[in-house]
């Protein structure tokens, strides 16, 4: 008897379509409630080793075959098993689905998914809902922590602006991604100023997807790739969900996250309304910001689904201003400017439609718009140190009013016996942006008006901005391992720059002795094909190899055409940046034990812009932005993480410990350039050494985890000056480490939550501001806490 109950025995199986018996591949199988998981091969069979004696389910889930479970009996003896699962083709009154796709809140995209081809690129997926992080603050340290190669900019502690970049490309307010909200764009626009001044409070996403380079054929011409922020999707089987988050933290933090959800019968919705305030580590850093976002969609017929999605958010925030190399070694959180603002707002629409034709073709179509603000007063002269004589103060207000709209259609079929995915899409999209900069008022308040228009506004300028894109991407599976995807994307361009600038000269008493005034018309139509080729092998199972080239091109900007900054100058002859990127790796199969993911990329990154320093006549150092030449950025980026007792003992369910580390390598150089003194050099905003790694535990539903992430020096200018001088623009951002530590406690219907960000009170910082927030050195935030709690009904 003891010997019998001791015994464990194997569970085999096949699993077959019940329409054509032909296999099911990648099907993951379930033993006992998700405990023990297991993905079928080609010939859709499957393996569990060491199963006792007892009773056991077995639970099967495809993407393209209803859920089933067995019910199986082992006694004393091996089991094989025949699953029958059917096609995802009959019509149903209600279904709920719930399958799990992580247990680490990071994976990856699939090979085809939701309307877009994504085989063989390097992309990855953040869970936000499975983090054990600070989500009150978008704390975007700890959510991209398992992202190898971002470079962080902290511009404040409340997350109001995200700013990431990524192998050597700037993180200023993320404008060298395609940034999108379930799929549209969000930016102010998304060719001619791609800044992000709205960021999705994460408490509110159900994904964050990134796709790196390759990302350029299917949704635009960036070097950095597609951020992909997915909201939180309606429940599907409640007609009423109410989710409340109350947090509040040092410094005056406070945060307050309501959000309602449900489904009726054909309408099924998603609300969420977030107000946040603070006061700011540094002096002069208060903050008010409201987020509303409301989704309704109506499910037309079972083939046909119609969305609606509306955005809006607003924020004022006070800002401290930047400091100089000394006066930041003295005291961080000193600061020197209390008349400076900054004030956003920001309107998003959409309406999609979804419609399936067939199992094997689907349609989809965006159309989105945009009206907007960005507005900053503030007195900002070259050198930072000067403290602030109550003049008037530099004003630059901008609207934005964007339309577009894009249809993508996809495809499954076979040749032969071999089946094909081919993906077609087609974009319009149609920018306006309004720029004027001048005189503001002498007062301390948040006053964004000019006093006399016709005499303060010494720079107008409209920017309409026409595009049109056609692609297409295509999977050929050439055999059951090994595929290819090529893809062509045609762009036509137009940017267009009206209006004038000018320069007011005044006198030591304040009054104007001059006005000058200079007229402009500047119109650059251009298009151009990009053309890419992915490669996927999967030569044994959970491990897949996949490797992408991709062309990329990046269209200057309305800031590069003309903007006035007391410390910088703009070339006239600016010229669009060119090149391509590629990826080789290899990466796991997504399971509930261990992920990784090892790479090699290398980016060609040809006429650059960057900023180098030199002296006027009068001998002051200033920066000309321009075109800096050829720049070579190539390394390894690596992530991996395993949950050990998961991996030691697969039939505990209570305790986990997960260790996660990701690193990247990364060697920078300029190789051509007329500019003296560049050739040779780094390249900016790109950190040899790229390091997050740390610890998850958890006890049923309590988890812990602690981090760090350390990054070494890296430059600012393509010179790489060292000091920053008196304007402290440019110069060197030296190496910090920093460590955070966060946990969370459900019970029934609460979870509270705690964060440490910064434990060890570490004094740094990750950029050196041009213009607003600065100009100057931003210290970034000190140790911080915060408490969330959390209930849902």
């Amino acid at each position: 008897m003891s010997t019998s109950a001791l015994a464990q025995y194997r569970v085999t199986g096949i699993v077959a379509s019940g329409k054509d018996s032909t296999a099911v591949r990648d099907c993951i199988v379930y033993l006992n409630d998700e405990k023990k998981s297991i993905t079928t091969d080609n010939n859709g069979r499957f393996l569990f080793e060491d199963v006792p004696n007892g009773k056991h389910v077995l639970h099967f889930t495809s993407l393209d075959f209803n859920y089933s479970k067995i019910e199986i009996t082992v006694s004393n003896n091996n089991q094989h098993v025949r699953a029958v699962l059917q096609p995802r083709e009959e019509t149903l009154q209600e279904v709920v689905i719930s399958d799990v796709q992580s247990a680490f809140g990071f994976t990856r995209m699939r090979s085809v998914e939701n309307v877009g081809i994504y085989e063989g690129k390097k992309s990855e997926v953040i869970i936000p809902e499975q983090l054990t992080a600070n989500l009150a603050t978008n704390n975007a340290r700890q959510i991209y922590s398992r992202v190898a190669g971002l470079n962080i900019w902290e511009n404040d502690g409340a997350g109001l602006q995200l700013s990431i970049g990524g192998r050597g490309l700037d993180p200023n307010r993320t404008s060298n991604f395609n940034v999108r909200q379930n799929g549209y764009d969000i930016s102010a626009d998304a060719l001619g100023y791609p800044e992000s001044y709205y960021t999705p409070p994460v408490e509110g996403l159900a994904k964050i997807q990134i796709v790196r380079g390759a990302a350029s054929l299917q949704y635009g011409t960036q070097f950095g790739g597609l951020i992909n922020f997915v909201m939180k999707k309606p429940v599907a089987d409640k007609k009423f969900e109410l989710t409340a988050r109350q947090s509040i933290g040092s410094y005056g933090f406070y945060n307050a996250f309501t959000s309602a959800s449900g489904t009726a019968k054909k309408i099924s919705y998603y609300t969420f309304f977030q107000y946040k305030r603070g006061d700011g580590w540094r002096a002069n850093s208060t903050f008010n910001n409201h987020t509303f976002y409301s989704n309704v969609n109506y499910e037309i017929s079972s083939r046909s689904r119609v969305g609606v999605d509306f955005t809006q958010m607003g924020y004022l925030a006070q800002q401290p201003g930047g400091l100089t190399d000394d006066m930041f070694r003295q005291d961080p959180r000193q600061t020197n400017r209390e008349r400076n603002w900054f004030k956003v707002n920001w309107n998003l629409y959409a309406v999609h439609f979804d419609h399936k034709f067939s199992k094997s073709t689907e349609f989809n179509i965006r159309a989105f718009g945009l009206s907007a603000y960005r507005y900053s007063i503030g007195f900002r002269p070259n050198r930072v140190s000067t403290i602030d004589d109550n003049s008037e103060r530099d004003l630059i207000k901008g609207t934005f009013n964007n339309l577009g709209a894009e249809a993508r259609l996809l495809h499954r079929y076979s040749i032969g016996k071999i089946p094909s995915v081919v993906l077609v899409g087609a974009r319009y999209y149609d920018g306006f942006n309004h720029s004027t900069q001048g005189f503001g008022s002498t007062g301390k308040g948040p006053d964004f008006n000019f006093g006399n228009p016709d005499e303060d506004i010494t720079y107008d300028y409209r920017f309409p901005n026409k595009n049109a894109a056609g692609f297409i991407e295509h999977i050929f599976y050439v055999h059951d391992k090994l595929s290819l995807t090529p893809g062509l994307r045609y762009e036509y361009i137009n940017t267009t720059a009206k209006g004038y600038y000018g320069t007011v000269y005044k006198d030591l008493a304040g009054n104007v002795i001059e006005r000058t005034r200079d007229d402009e018309n500047r119109n650059s139509p251009r298009h151009f094909l990009l053309a890419g080729l992915g490669l996927s092998y999967k030569a044994v199972v959970r491990t897949e190899l996949y490797s992408n080239i991709s062309q990329n091109y990046r269209s200057i900007t309305f800031n590069d055409m003309r903007i006035s900054n007391p410390s910088s100058v703009i070339d006239q002859d600016l010229e669009d940046e060119k090149g391509y990127s590629f990826d080789v790796g290899l990466r796991s199969d997504q399971t509930t034990v261990f992920n990784y993911d090892v790479s090699y990329f290398f980016l060609n990154y040809d006429n650059r812009i960057g900023e180098v320093q030199f002296y006027d006549e009068n001998n002051r150092i200033l920066r000309r932005r321009g075109n800096i030449g050829r720049a070579v950025i190539q390394g390894l980026e690596a992530y991996g993480e395993v949950d050990l007792i998961g991996f030691y003992y697969p039939d505990q369910a209570d305790w986990s410990t997960v260790i996660f580390s990701n690193i990247a390598l990364i060697k920078s150089q300029y190789k051509r350039s007329e500019e003296p003194g560049v050739i040779g050099k780094q390249v900016e905003f790109v950190p040899a050494v790229n390091l997050k790694t740390g610890i998850r535990a958890g006890y049923r539903d309590l988890k812990l985890s602690f981090q760090l992430t350390y990054l070494s020096d890296q430059y600012t200018d393509a010179t790489n000056a060292v000091d920053g001088g008196v304007s402290a623009v440019i110069g060197q951002i030296p190496a910090y480490n920093i460590m955070d530590v966060s946990a969370s406690y459900q019970f029934k219907k609460f979870r509270l939550e705690a964060n440490v960000n910064n434990l060890t009170n570490n004094m740094y910082y990750t950029r050196r501001a041009t213009g607003y927030p600065g100009p100057g050195i931003l210290p970034s935030d000190g140790r911080s806490l915060f408490l969330t709690l959390q209930v849902k009904i």
